[in-house]
């Protein structure tokens, strides 16, 4: 799978994991499903990094999620 993706998918559920982990706080539940998520996400994105020869720098992540949302958009 292409890294720009990775990272991008890995930034996206990072994304959707804060209302997951607040919903369980506020409602008084262990955030499970907002800790799986994190850790999904953290492997996603470590994967991106490595599988990226050079890795990527913080600046480039922007235009790297433009780049993959803008390829799948019809």
């Amino acid at each position: 799978m292409d890294a720009d993706i990775l990272l991008t998918a890995g930034v996206v559920i990072g994304v959707l994991t804060i209302p997951a982990m607040l919903a369980a706080w506020v409602d008084g539940r262990a955030g499970r499903i907002g800790t799986l998520m994190v850790v999904i996400a953290t492997a996603l994105v470590i994967t991106a990094f490595t599988q990226k020869p050079g890795g990527y720098e913080v600046s480039e992540i922007p235009g790297v999620m433009g780049a993959v949302i803008w390829r799948y958009l019809p």
